[in-house]
């Protein structure tokens, strides 16, 4: 087998394509917007030969995020492989989302922090008259990049966990609940591509005093139905311990594909 990076776009999309549910993020951090950011190791079967596991290293935030998902036992194996033979290529921090079973390989040389389990989720296309049909509803609105300010101290005070990215207003793919123009809940996207026709969501939330309202299920059907104007396929990531999102989002179709770990790791 043979490891290279890997700067074509059209072969890493080919590859995701086999399971585009599973690289919803990975596909679309091809877009223009995200690759300036990208690094992608890519194991071949050999020199010349079929690419079959790919790995990125994530550096558009602060702390750069390793990305390693995978389908089966075989797939599993392989991505250990991969794994194991670029440690040197990665920075001596650094955060990760892996597959289960992935972290072990880094175990032996870096300090572990997990960061808890959680589900891929997808919304399939047939599932899409589950989102809430709301028309007219004055609550709701596009939030504007004008807005960031209100948008962070929102977040600020109902999610103070949430990793945030401002870059992401630009995309115009955040909605607000608002109660007589207070901002109460958010529903947004964490990757966005008209190109290859992917979005994940995130960064949804509501205030705590107005939860228990359908808030963040009227906002993010709103969101949805926005996206699949230029998308297809619609993903997004949740802790397993949180049902009451999961039961959210399978109220408007979404259905949980895959499972993975995020974690800290540092080099010893």
């Amino acid at each position: 087998m043979k490891i290279k990076k890997i700067t074509d776009k059209n072969i890493l999309e080919t590859h995701f394509r086999k399971n585009t549910p599973l690289n919803i993020y990975l596909l679309g951090d091809l877009d223009d917007f995200f690759f300036e950011y990208t690094e992608w190791f890519g194991l071949f079967e050999s020199e010349g030969g079929e690419l079959i596991q790919v790995a990125l290293l994530y550096k558009g935030s602060e702390l750069p995020v390793l990305l390693a998902f995978c389908g089966n036992e075989i797939e599993s194996e392989q991505m250990k492989y991969l794994i194991e033979n670029i440690k040197a290529d990665l920075p001596d921090e650094f955060y990760a989302h892996l597959s289960p079973g992935l972290k072990d390989v880094l175990k032996a040389d870096h300090e572990y922090e997990p960061g808890g389990r959680y589900l891929k989720m997808y919304l399939p296309e047939k599932n899409k008259d589950k989102l809430l049909k709301i028309d007219g509803d004055s609550n709701i609105r596009r939030l504007k990049v004008s807005e960031l300010d209100d948008i962070q101290e929102f977040y600020k005070k109902s999610y103070p966990d949430n990793w945030f990215d401002k870059r992401m207003l630009e995309t115009g793919k955040y909605f607000g609940y608002f109660d007589e123009e207070i901002l109460v809940g958010i529903s947004g996207i964490h990757v966005y591509s008209k190109e290859y026709k992917v979005a994940a969501l995130g960064n949804i939330t509501t205030d705590s005093q107005y939860r228990g309202r359908s808030i963040c299920t009227k906002v993010t059907s709103v969101l949805c139905t926005d996206l699949f104007e230029t998308v297809d396929v619609i993903g997004l990531n949740v802790s397993e311990s949180n049902a009451a999102a999961i039961r959210c989002y399978e109220k408007i179709g979404f259905k949980v594909y895959a499972e993975f770990e995020e974690c800290m790791f540092r080099r010893l």
